[in-house]
């Protein structure tokens, strides 16, 4: 694929609908792997459960997006403020 046409794919991946472009990122993320570790998989479902349950009894508290963010980028050493 030429430069011309990656560059073509992503302009038109940027016109795609937020949750669109998420789910296409999901799949292209799930296309670099190609082994599934079971019990890996089942551990990171236990964890999701256990998650989700906190945040619905309130023993756990969600960020915004932009906080989220902002957090990372900092741990990271991208913080531009």
């Amino acid at each position: 694929m030429t430069r011309k046409q990656k560059e073509a794919v992503f302009d038109g991946a940027l016109k795609l609908l937020p949750e669109e472009r998420a789910a296409l990122a999901g799949a292209l993320i799930e296309s670099l792997d190609e082994s599934v570790d079971a019990d890996a998989e089942a551990a990171w479902g236990r964890e999701i459960a256990k998650r989700a349950k906190d945040l619905d009894s309130g023993k756990a508290l969600g960020v915004p997006w932009s906080e989220a963010r902002r957090r990372i980028l900092k741990t990271n050493g991208r913080d531009s403020s």
